[in-house]
């Protein structure tokens, strides 16, 4: 019972006493110990110690045939009842007619209800009579997760226990105990990720440490540990947390990606940061109640004096509703970078200055600036103020990433494509740094019959290879090929009518998808417009075809005639005729 020492003292106390109640609840998140501690007051109630003359006791002997039984799960006088799938009133009707017999071998008999909450309102009721009165032999134990859907009448005739989550530092000294005594190697790292994985349940403890003993072949390493449970190493935690104390947005990227290259789960690099954004705002409080258990968490520590309070708060509430957040984007990787950049987007104050990271190269060119003087390296970025009902709005520059079609990057990009496909791009061309074009408003509908029936292989062929799912597939299912220029890379613009499958995440999966289909560098640019032809529109003008010819082929049938013809009033349901 590692962990629930109040239970364990109070049920001691009330063994060593013989001060026994008839009805004992235990209440508690799953994993904690609820059917352990039944089993050992079993056990408690029915040892008869190594040489068969015990009595009641807070020490079973663990050596006596009670005790060996209730272990082995054939001890005839404790019968556990799983009310998850026995929740109905005639399974308590047979527990209580069972109840009338005395024990066959033992001192008590023990009825322990697993998952008590989930009992009918029915059967609560008709063990109701039996709790209030039971027999002198009789003691019944139930577990539970949810006491609070359990009938008061019932709950006031329970001696209630509530079974605590354990804190990682007593897991992991538990699991330490146990691995010492199987003779498992195991790194001090490993445990302590195993401890905070387990999230207060020592069951889940033993099931991942079951795991990473077969993944690591017999020993627990605090690498192995992290790839199997998805976690990255402190170090590139420790990188995302200096470049959010600097408030750099470029370093703030690049940590991102470092942390996806390394293969560390979004949610997980969320709770990771969570637990040490908490440290740090402890070791502002009260330094002197937190210690460096291990040497990282001195480093850690180091960031109490990097961050101010309320902006320490305000990241670590960005941290924690992030992680709800990333179930709603297609890119859990791009909703993590969201959630870090919003803290840059709120922050205030000049940049703090933090220990030097290792330098991480730049993933995009930086030649061209997309943003304003506000948004450079090192400075906050704010959202400007709201102007006055009485002051007029000053006229709004064009963004600086905007260019006339007449410069050289865009003409000879347009030329390229006009011997594929006219030109149907309106006055301005949005570009990214390197001077590619991002982004394309159309103002003609799109429809080249050899572009499309191109498109519509590519599509069809990807969609058979298991490339396409999900909003990637119902892009390209929408999309009409608008022009390609030959490369290398060779350029392909496709154009969209719906606004929300132009996302970036979206187009770089199906921009992969495409280079594993012509087997070479591609860049692929979705641009805004009407598509006349798209793999979609002749799927449905395939399904409107056949269905004219199946309601036809229904209409000239000379028994459907001859029907029509014999009742007047019979007609054909639009509708119910289906193609085969």
């Amino acid at each position: 019972m590692a962990g629930q020492e109040h239970v364990v003292k109070a049920l001691t106390n009330a063994l060593d006493q013989q001060r026994l109640h008839h009805a004992y609840l235990f209440t508690g998140t799953r994993g904690i110990g609820k059917t352990t501690v039944s089993r050992i007051l079993a056990k408690s109630l029915n040892c008869t110690g190594p040489n068969g003359s015990g009595g009641i006791t807070s020490s079973p002997c663990g050596v006596c045939d009670a005790c060996t039984a209730i272990d082995a799960d054939r001890y005839v006088d404790y019968i556990e009842l799983d009310a998850a799938s026995n929740r109905s009133i005639e399974e308590v009707r047979d527990l209580i007619e069972r109840a009338a017999y005395k024990p066959a071998v033992g001192r008590f008999k023990v009825f322990m209800i697993d998952e008590a909450h989930q009992l009918t309102r029915d059967a609560f009721n008709a063990l109701l009579k039996t709790l209030e009165e039971p027999p002198e032999y009789l003691k019944f134990v139930l577990a539970t997760t949810d006491p609070e859907k359990m009938l008061p009448t019932v709950l006031s005739r329970c001696l209630q226990f509530n079974l605590r989550p354990m804190a990682p530092e007593v897991v992991t000294e538990h699991l330490a105990h146990v691995l010492a005594a199987e003779s498992v190697p195991a790194d001090d790292g490993a445990l302590r990720l195993l401890g905070r994985a387990a999230r207060g349940s020592m069951r889940d403890a033993l099931s991942l440490t079951d795991q990473a003993i077969a993944y690591g072949g017999g020993r627990l390493t605090e690498s192995g540990v992290e790839a199997m449970l998805g976690v990255v190493g402190s170090g590139l935690v420790l990188q995302l947390l200096q470049a959010l104390a600097s408030r750099e947005g470029p370093r703030v990227v690049d940590a991102a990606h470092a942390l996806r290259a390394a293969g560390g789960s979004p949610a997980s690099v969320l709770e990771q940061l969570a637990q040490r954004l908490q440290q740090i705002a402890v070791a502002q409080v009260v330094p002197a109640r937190l210690t460096a258990a291990t040497p990282d968490d001195a480093e850690f520590f180091a960031f109490s004096a990097a961050f101010a309070p309320d902006e320490l708060q305000l990241l670590y509430s960005l941290v924690v509703h992030g992680r709800g957040e990333l179930a709603l984007v297609s890119d859990d990787h791009s909703g993590l970078l969201m959630v870090l950049l919003r803290y840059l987007a709120f922050a205030s104050g000049a940049p703090t200055p933090t220990a030097a990271i290792p330098a991480i190269p730049e993933l995009r060119p930086s030649a061209a600036p997309t943003v304003a003087t506000q948004g450079q390296r090192g400075a906050p970025l704010r959202a400007p103020s709201p102007p006055s009902a009485q002051t007029a709005l000053p006229p709004v520059p064009a963004p600086a990433a905007v260019i006339a079609v007449t410069s050289a990057s865009v003409a000879e990009t347009t030329a390229a494509a006009t011997a594929i496909a006219p030109p149907t791009v309106s006055a301005t061309v949005p570009a990214d740094a390197a001077g590619v074009p991002t982004a394309l408003e159309q103002t003609e509908p799109v429809c080249d019959p050899a572009l499309a029936e191109r498109w519509d292989s590519a599509v069809r062929a990807m969609a058979a290879a298991g490339a396409l799912s999900g909003l990637v597939r119902e892009l390209a299912w929408q999309g009409s090929l608008a022009s390609v220029v030959p490369g290398p890379p060779a350029r392909w613009r496709l154009a969209v009518a719906h606004e929300s499958l132009r996302g970036v995440a979206i187009v770089d999966r199906l921009t992969e998808a495409l280079r594993l289909h012509v087997d070479g560098a591609l860049h692929l640019q979705v641009i805004s417009g009407d598509p006349q032809d798209t793999p979609a529109r002749r799927d449905a003008a395939e399904r409107n075809r056949r269905q004219a010819e199946a309601e036809q082929a229904i209409r000239n049938d000379p028994l459907v005639q001859e029907l029509l013809q014999q009742f007047g009033t019979a007609r054909l349901v639009p509708g119910s005729v289906k193609p085969l």
